[in-house]
This record gives C-alpha cells, sequence and structure tokens, in this order.
C-alpha cells in the first residue's frame, strides 16, 4: 500500500485537535480501503489535501474515493458500511449523484465523492494530495486531467457584474422579493467586489476556495479594503449596502456614471419605501389599544 505523506502530517498536529482527528481519519480510511480491495485511490482536497495550513478546529474533510469499476461505485454510494468501520455515522445523506456529506458520531464532518478512473478523468477539481493509493493504480491521480474554468479576470468585468447586480437586486427589493434582492446584492455584488480585490492585490493571500470566493476573506482583505458590516447590513438594509458597495466599487474601478446614478436613485426609492412599511409589532401594538377592558 503506498501511503507516502498522511502519517507525518497528522503527527504535525496536537493530540486530539480536530485536525489531527481527521488526518488521522483519512489515514485510516486508506486503510481500510485497502483491506477491502475493490478501491484504487484516496484524495484529500481542500484543508486536508493541500492546504493543510488551513487546518482548524472548525475545519471538516473534503475527500474523492477512486474506486475500480462501476458495480464497485455503486456500493460505495449506496452503503456507508466502510464509512462506519472507522467510526459511528450520526447522519448522512446523498448530497450529489456522486457523493454524501456525513457527520460522524464523535463530531467529524465529511464530505466525499466517489469516482472510477474514467469518471475522475472527466472531473475538474483542485490539484489534491494523494493519502493512499493501490501499488497497482495509475500514478498522478492527485493532477486533473481537466482544469477548473478560468475564472473571469479582467477588473472591468467584475465591476460590471457588480454593478448590474446591484440594479437588480434593487428592483427585486422594490418589487417585495428581498430575500432574493438580498442575495443579488449582499451576495452576488459582494463576491464581485472580493474578486475586483482579489485582482487589485495580487501580492495577498489567495483565494481559499475555488468554489467559493468568500471564503476567508476576513484574513485576505481588512476593514479598509472590505468593511463587511457595511456591505453587509442585513435583510431590512439592501439601501445601505448598495451604496457601500457602489462606493467601493467607485474607490478601486472604473465606474459607469450611469450605472452609478441609477443605483443611486433605485438605492434610495428602497429607503422610502421601507420608511413607510409598518414597523414590526406597531400593527398590533396599535390594536391592542384598541381593545376594550373586560
Amino acid at each position: 500500500m503506498t501511503d507516502p505523506t498522511s502519517p507525518t502530517l497528522a503527527a504535525g498536529f496536537p493530540e486530539g485537535s480536530v485536525p489531527r482527528r481527521l488526518l488521522d481519519r483519512l489515514d485510516r480510511l486508506g486503510t481500510e480501503l485497502h483491506r477491502r480491495g475493490d478501491a484504487l485511490a484516496l484524495l484529500g482536497l481542500g484543508s486536508v489535501g493541500l492546504d493543510t495550513h488551513r487546518l482548524d478546529e472548525h475545519s471538516d474533510a473534503d475527500f474523492f474515493v477512486v474506486v475500480q469499476d462501476e458495480a464497485a461505485r455503486e456500493r460505495y454510494l449506496r452503503a456507508i458500511d466502510w464509512l462506519e468501520a472507522l467510526a459511528p455515522v450520526a447522519y448522512s445523506f446523498e448530497n450529489t449523484p456522486d457523493g454524501r456529506k456525513v457527520l460522524f458520531a464523535d463530531g467529524l464532518f465529511a464530505e466525499y465523492a466517489v469516482f472510477t478512473l474514467e469518471g475522475l478523468r472527466a472531473a475538474a477539481y483542485p490539484p489534491a494530495r494523494l493519502v493512499w493509493r493501490r501499488d497497482d493504480a495509475p500514478e498522478g491521480l492527485e493532477a486533473p486531467a481537466v482544469p477548473l474554468p478560468p475564472a473571469a479576470t479582467t477588473a472591468a468585468h467584475q465591476v460590471g457584474e457588480a454593478l448590474t447586480n446591484l440594479w437588480v437586486g434593487l428592483h427585486r427589493d422594490l418589487r417585495g422579493e428581498r430575500l432574493s434582492a438580498t442575495r443579488f446584492v449582499q451576495g452576488h455584488a459582494v463576491d464581485r467586489l472580493v474578486s475586483l480585490l482579489g485582482l487589485l492585490h495580487p501580492g495577498g493571500p489567495g483565494q481559499q476556495d475555488p468554489y467559493a470566493v468568500e471564503r476567508g476573506v476576513e484574513r485576505r482583505f481588512g476593514p479598509d479594503l472590505l468593511p463587511l458590516p457595511d456591505l453587509a447590513p442585513g435583510y431590512d438594509h439592501n439601501d445601505r449596502a448598495a451604496l457601500a458597495i457602489l462606493g467601493c466599487l467607485e474607490r478601486w474601478g472604473s465606474v459607469d456614471a450611469e450605472m452609478a446614478r441609477q443605483v443611486r436613485d433605485l438605492a434610495e426609492r428602497v429607503r422610502a419605501a421601507r420608511e413607510e412599511r409598518p414597523q414590526p409589532g406597531a400593527q398590533s401594538s396599535a390594536q391592542s389599544s384598541t381593545v376594550p377592558s373586560r
């Protein structure tokens, strides 16, 4: 059984800590896969992959199991006895056609996918860490054959996306679709702002997760660059958020004057509409004051 790195990684963390327990569990999983005989490799991704420096007490395990054929893949997806051989499982569910999420009874959480060799070679994923490989399995499985799709790399694109997110989101707020509005303004537009800052400050810490630009932004950018309490003030304050995001865009990018004007006008309309809405509890208080005493 090939296992070039995992034991030394686990030993580098304090006994009983979540990082050590996660890496130990992956090591034990490699041993269990070797015992079963129908798996080819185990790949760690993210903080249990090549980014073990990010491991902390709030981490979980993301991994791929590579199996020898489609029949084995079906067995690993249908049953979790191979996980229960490591520790009792408190909860699991099939979150994609390729894998599951699982919470172990001891509090460790994992998300995994199961692939055949052909499936793995067709999948796009970030470079992984080889935890275990069967001796007759192909080498280099940790290096993806299909690269991740490239992210937009121009500041103009990020600014344009953010501006249009604000415009759409504020209109949805005025329509009464305030949850959707919050996601456009305080979610999508903020993501684009984060991406813009990443382009403008390439010497800082890189994006933590290729699938989630918001991961680790508090460590990447200080409040002078990314005033998050102003950018995400909550469900009732999309107008404030939009103006704060627009201000950052104007500070860091080239913003079309007409779009900026329209965003400010929309934000003012959202503010006025919010102030006209009955405040929570106001109507019930008024009604209770008119109820005659008995």
